[in-house]
């Protein structure tokens, strides 16, 4: 058995997954939030601040529409050749400090791309208390030595960056042991701390997960394009497109779009190499004139 194609198209059952306000201050914190300064971000990583009301990083949402069990089979294969390949999500609200939600997850494509196969899932989170969607997220996995099996490639969407200069740059750290951190928030994923592990994958010591690396780059559009206002960030798309190690810093590139509300962003490592690619953001409003804010004020600190 490979991969179980009969999934396509059929809706798993509903999985409800509940966090607390520790939960989203561990996220925050195992993306980077605070790292150089403490006393920046403090409404992400403290809920006891005089004057200060707790919010959640907006990316927190991909984590919020995961299924808790590990979600479905999708066949016979080493979970060594399994590398996360592209995320997006859409906010329908923000999220509130703690809750719960009810998701189902629809298996929507498994792509042969010949050197192995591209698994497209979309997930929908409602919120059991309301009982209005909360966020939908939508995944792709990619999974070596599993193509060739005759399927359809997929379509991709025209992306190009504009020919100029970005609007943005903000360079965020990440710390060695940023992995032990952002585990912690349920990616147990022995890739990411097990260094025979890795190397069955081909790697030579693991890696910081995709998602931690995506965390960073939300953070810096957040603060770049919303003024670090939560409540004006509605969704947010990037293709990985190479590893990370822990410790290594990122740069988050971004170039305002034609209207209001858009902009496109792109993702390097400190070697300049793409790591997060064909990126685009959407949020209510103009983009923020102040800069980076409180992630740039982070970096330089931490530069410093």
């Amino acid at each position: 058995m490979a991969l179980d194609h009969s999934l396509v198209g059929v809706a798993g059952e509903p999985q409800e997954r509940s966090w607390t306000s520790a939960d989203a201050l561990l996220y925050a914190v195992g993306v980077g939030a605070g790292l150089g300064d403490p006393l920046q971000e403090l409404a992400f990583t403290t809920e006891n601040c005089q004057g200060i009301t707790q919010q959640v990083l907006p990316t927190y949402a991909v984590l919020v529409a995961q299924s808790r069990r590990g979600g479905r089979n999708l066949g016979d294969f080493d979970r060594a050749m399994l590398v996360h390949a592209e995320q997006g999500f859409e906010l329908h609200e923000p999220l509130p400090v703690a809750g719960t939600v009810s998701t189902v997850t629809t298996v929507t494509g498994m792509y042969d791309k010949g050197s192995g196969a591209l698994v497209v899932t979309e997930s929908v989170a409602t919120d059991v208390a309301t009982g209005r969607p909360l966020v939908t997220s939508r995944s792709g996995t990619f999974i070596r030595g599993e193509g060739g099996f005759g399927g359809p490639r997929g379509d991709s969407e025209p992306w190009q960056l504009p020919g100029r200069e970005p609007d943005h740059q903000v360079t965020c750290a990440t710390r060695p042991e940023q992995a032990l951190v952002y585990r912690l928030s349920g990616d147990r994923n022995p890739l990411h701390v097990d260094p025979r592990f890795a190397a069955r994958g081909g790697f030579s010591r693991p890696i910081l997960h995709g998602l931690c690396t995506y965390g960073v780059t939300g953070r810096a559009l957040l603060h770049a394009l919303c003024d670090s206002d939560p409540a004006r960030f509605q969704g947010m798309y990037g293709r990985f497109s190479s590893p990370v190690l822990p410790g290594e810093s990122l740069t988050v590139s971004i170039w305002a779009g034609e209207a209001d509300g858009t902009a496109q962003f792109r993702t390097t490592r400190e070697d300049g190499t793409v790591v997060i690619d064909r990126g685009r953001v959407s949020f209510a409003g103009p983009a923020a004139s102040g800069g980076a804010g409180a992630v740039q004020a982070a970096a330089q600190a931490v530069a410093g």
